[in-house]
């Protein structure tokens, strides 16, 4: 049973890979662009004042534009930096993009440690969950790795856990494990979905 979820899983990121790289590179920003401004409309995140955001990897949402848009409106922008050996996330405050930041074991961009301060995770307000894909129950699928499973169960029950998703990452059930952890609501380029 075990293997045929992570097959399943495989099976899923594959497709997800193939959709985008068929996808304009025009379609994708118009796509993006949407997710950003149906985020920055959205209630739970204007009244947020610490929230965690993500930098992404290959198959996730953007996050660039949200990110310069968050310091152009002088919001706070905590990052997440991973620790490998122990699959941990740290939140952690950015000043600065361009000079705060450094190459992480995922593959992309993190804060830089002697650059950033930590953020007690009981400080975060709503946290932008990165996925490859979703269902309408907030089931998600990541990289694989882990990293979210493990500290999405540390946020508070008041933190809001919202993902970013392009509309057809939306598939009708999320194979699940019992590590895998769930989102609260999904922001996507022609809706916002509500966890059933």
């Amino acid at each position: 049973m075990v293997e045929e979820i992570r097959a399943r899983k495989r099976e899923i990121r594959e497709n997800m890979a193939k959709m985008l790289a068929e996808c304009s590179k025009a379609e994708l920003a118009a796509k993006i662009k949407n997710i950003e401004d149906r985020l920055f409309e959205f209630a739970n995140f204007k009244e947020a004042r610490v929230p965690l955001l993500y930098v992404n990897c290959d198959s996730e949402v953007e996050t660039e534009g949200i990110l310069r848009r968050c310091f152009a409106e002088n919001k706070i922008v905590v990052l997440p930096a991973f620790e490998k050996e122990k699959y941990k996330v740290t939140p952690m405050k950015v000043n600065d993009l361009d000079a705060d930041m450094r190459p992480g074991p995922r593959g992309n961009s993190e804060p830089n440690p002697e650059k950033c301060r930590i953020v007690p995770i009981d400080r975060l307000d709503i946290a932008i969950i990165p996925g490859v894909a979703f269902d309408e129950k907030g089931g998600r699928i990541g990289t694989g790795q882990g990293y979210y499973d493990r500290l999405i169960p540390k946020l508070t029950a008041t933190t809001r856990k919202v993902a970013l998703a392009l509309d057809d990452r939306i598939i009708p059930q999320m194979p699940m494990q019992s590590h895998d952890k769930q989102v609260d609501i999904i922001i996507t380029d022609k809706r916002i979905i509500y966890k059933i």
